[in-house]
């Protein structure tokens, strides 16, 4: 499993011109689900999220999580993070987990995140989606 992190003042999702999720302050997520993947990744990977500390507090620029900054997450599924570039010019996407797989796990991390105390909007998994965010620092990880 593949997450980009970022720490964003706002984003929102929209399919055919339709805004479909917001949130107001926290993370985006991206999340690719390869093949191999369980629901152990999911879960880990979910529990980290919500406990990840890069907000800032009084005494440190990286010191508080999302859950401390009463942040939300937007959490989008992106299978193109489980290309393989290092041959040719065309990606190839043998490491991509099959859909019906990579979308129950990718909703089992959205629920394991909510149920860590963190509001949680999604995209629409599947659709050709519009992401817009404005990143916060800029602050980018990648897990």
């Amino acid at each position: 499993m593949k997450l980009v992190v970022q720490r964003v003042a706002r984003a929102a999702v929209s399919v055919d011109g339709q805004e479909t999720a917001r949130i107001d302050g926290g993370l985006l997520v991206l999340l690719g689900v390869e093949v191999g993947d369980v629901d152990d990744d999911a879960d880990r990977l979910a529990a980290k999220i919500a406990k990840l500390r890069i907000f800032p507090d009084a005494k440190k620029p990286m010191n508080s999580s999302v859950r401390d900054v009463g942040g939300a997450v937007l959490v989008v599924s992106q299978f193109t993070l489980a290309a393989d570039l290092s041959r040719g010019n065309r990606p190839s996407f043998v490491r991509a987990a099959a859909p019906a797989e990579a979308e129950r796990l990718y909703l089992r991390f959205a629920t394991v995140l909510a149920a860590q105390g963190v509001p949680v909007a999604t995209g629409r998994f599947g659709a050709m989606m519009d992401v817009e965010l404005v990143n916060a620092g800029p602050a980018t990880f990648v897990l």
